[in-house]
């Protein structure tokens, strides 16, 4: 087995933002466990955390892949500096495509929960246990929760063949939701992984410092650089934008979302080809654009943003910067209003889909890049 895997390639991947600031933005005596599905078949695992968003040094007392100690220059514990990411020593660990792989991390003293990001969909579901539980085969029911937020691990590599390759998810809220997951899921069984690299609120541009947003993350010239570290990526999906353009409201109506913010079409295409397009491209990746979804009923609709939309769209499908285009919008909306979302499409707030139309979102992007990949032999399959 060992000698057919010769290749480094990401396997699960998320971004790392500000977590949503609360009362408490501290944790003692607390076990993070995050069961991973692997996509591919290998026979070593690294694994990256980041407190990238961090202030304060964090210390991860012990981390655990089942009942493998994960080590850092052969430590079985590390500090993690504010603002930096860390890979681990690459651990022996068999493992099969389709297996679940569960990472645990016990955070033993006052630790800065700031590094981290909300992800939801059938794949993404971790825990969290009040005490020391990273070597435990269960966690104890009564002292355990589910939680969508993924703190400090970002990244999980596996030694694998040579024919595997990832496939980057970059974007913001709608991206941090279902699709990936049903893409995934959909890709499974193929030679393609899929990494997710998404931010709730996120925007091209810009970027909010106050506490109430700070979770809605950084700005993509600080995000892409860092979230594009990817092992083994051969293209990126950029879904992103849709923020820009819907957050302005003015000062009189909250002061943290100024006029000023509000970007022209003709400035979030030059940001989308400097800040993405063009650093891809030096990467030697392919780069697909991702249509922006309807917003018809959304809060801060109005004609104007939605003729921002049309026209962003409209360059999204055409330029010849892109490799190709993957039309979410086409996927998603009404036949009879293409302004807003087809009937049993929309979540319920006009913005984001609902779960039958992340579907509809993955099988788009898996036709464009995954449905003409050569499928692993069904024995290795199962």
């Amino acid at each position: 087995m060992t000698d057919k895997n010769n290749k480094w390639v990401a396997c699960w991947g998320t971004a790392t933002s500000i977590t949503d600031r609360r009362e408490a933005v501290y944790a003692k005596d607390l076990t993070l466990r995050y069961p991973i599905r692997m996509c591919f078949s290998g026979s070593q695992l690294r694994f990256r955390f980041s407190n990238l968003t961090g202030t304060e040094p964090v210390t991860l007392t012990k981390v655990f892949v089942g009942h493998t100690a994960i080590t850092f220059g052969g430590e079985v514990s590390v500090t993690l500096l504010p603002g930096k990411e860390m890979e681990s020593d690459a651990v022996s660990y068999d493992v099969q495509r389709g297996d679940t792989i569960d990472v645990s991390l016990y955070l033993a003293g006052y630790t800065q929960m700031n590094a981290g990001t909300l992800v939801t969909g059938p794949l993404s579901k971790g825990y969290y246990a009040y005490g020391d539980y990273a070597e435990a085969d269960e966690l104890p029911l009564d002292l355990t929760r589910h939680t969508n937020w993924y703190y400090f691990l970002n990244t999980i590599d596996v030694l694998t063949s040579s024919a595997h390759h990832a496939i980057v998810c970059f974007g913001d809220s709608i991206t941090a939701q279902s699709w990936p997951d049903y893409m995934a899921r959909m890709a499974f069984g193929t030679d393609a992984a899929i990494i997710r690299r998404a931010v709730s609120g996120t925007r091209i541009l810009r970027q909010y410092d106050c506490i109430t947003y700070q979770a809605y993350g950084l700005k993509g010239t600080t995000r892409f650089p860092i979230e594009m570290n990817v092992a083994g990526a051969t293209d990126v999906i950029i879904q992103h934008g849709i923020n820009d353009i819907i957050h302005p409201v003015g000062t009189d109506v909250n002061p943290f979302r100024p006029w000023s913010d509000l970007p022209t079409v003709e400035e979030m295409e030059q940001g989308i080809e400097n800040i993405y397009v063009k650093p891809a491209k030096a990467m030697g990746l392919k780069v697909w654009s991702g249509t922006l979804l309807p917003i018809y009923g959304w809060r801060t609709y109005n004609e104007e943003r939605e003729l921002m939309r049309q026209q962003l769209n409209e360059w999204l499908r055409t330029s010849p910067i892109f490799d190709g285009c993957i039309d979410f919008d086409a996927a998603v909306r009404s036949v009879t209003n293409p302004k807003a979302f087809a009937d049993g499409f929309d979540s319920g707030d006009h913005l984001h889909p609902s779960e039958r139309a992340y579907e509809a979102m993955a099988h788009a992007a898996v036709h464009k890049l995954v449905r003409s990949m050569p499928r692993i032999d069904h024995e290795e399959f199962f």
